[in-house]
């Protein structure tokens, strides 16, 4: 097996970073979801779930401040009134840019239907420190792509959809990170715990730069596999990772 993709996310959301190799400490990659856009209204920190937009928008970084390309060309760069200011005109409400490091654990909302938004919202509190959704690191392999492509084959199972941190190359065509969980993961420089599958949500239908709208890709998931995609892993032991590393799944 062999690391194929590696991605971070800067900002909550948004579009993030394909990376050549990265440093991954022991609460995740370095850099990833160290930030989300706050709605001052409500506390919450905002999820293309809610505001499906945000996927239209790239974050980056430069060296550590956080860079974020709005799709109508404006730039916003670092946390500020001026970034404030942008965020909220864009998204036409009061929001801020902040920091997951020293805040209060993050508060987002999911909806009861993932293939209705109207249906109820229900928040839930995400791990501190990181605006990740369950664990640090995401893992999904090509195996599971090519299983979704065969049942859904109008579907574009692009990785980017499902938002992995690292993206694993295996034979064959089955859920084969589901076999991981709770057993070690070496990749490259470090070792990974899976510990749970990824429950998949109304994100995996949104729109986003190249990926039209698809609510069947959530309900194939959920017809033929529980709603399950990828698997949410912590970091035994930390190090360096990098597009090429091998990958092996210990016993």
């Amino acid at each position: 097996m062999e690391l194929v993709g590696l991605w971070r996310y800067p900002v909550k959301s948004l579009q993030g970073e394909p990376l050549g190799a990265i440093a991954v400490e022991a609460d995740g990659l370095l850099g990833d979801r160290r930030w989300g856009i706050r709605d001052r209204r409500t506390g919450r920190i905002l999820t293309a779930r809610r505001r499906p937009e945000l996927l239209t928008a790239a974050a980056s970084y430069d060296g550590d401040v956080p860079v974020i390309a709005l799709p109508d060309g404006r730039t916003a760069v670092g946390p500020g009134s001026g970034t404030d200011e942008l965020l909220s005109d864009w998204l036409g409400s009061p929001v801020s840019l902040v920091a997951s490091v020293g805040s209060d654990a993050g508060r987002a909302e999911f909806f009861a239907d993932a293939t209705d938004d109207t249906s109820r919202a229900i928040e839930w509190t995400m791990p501190v420190d990181r605006y990740v959704d369950a664990a640090p690191v995401l893992v999904l392999t090509t195996a599971s792509l090519r299983r979704g492509a065969a049942l859904h084959a109008d579907g574009e199972w692009d990785p980017r959809r499902f938002r992995p941190n690292l993206l694993v190359d295996v034979e064959g065509e089955d859920w084969v990170e589901d076999h991981w969980v709770g057993g070690p993961l070496r990749v490259g420089g470090i070792t990974l715990r899976p510990t749970q599958p990824c429950v998949r949500c109304t994100m995996v239908t949104r729109p986003q730069p190249g990926l039209e709208a698809d609510v069947e890709i959530f309900r194939t998931l959920a017809r033929h596999h529980g709603g399950l995609f990828g698997v949410w892993s912590d970091v035994v032991v930390p190090g360096a990772v990098r597009v090429g590393d091998p990958v092996s799944a210990l016993s």
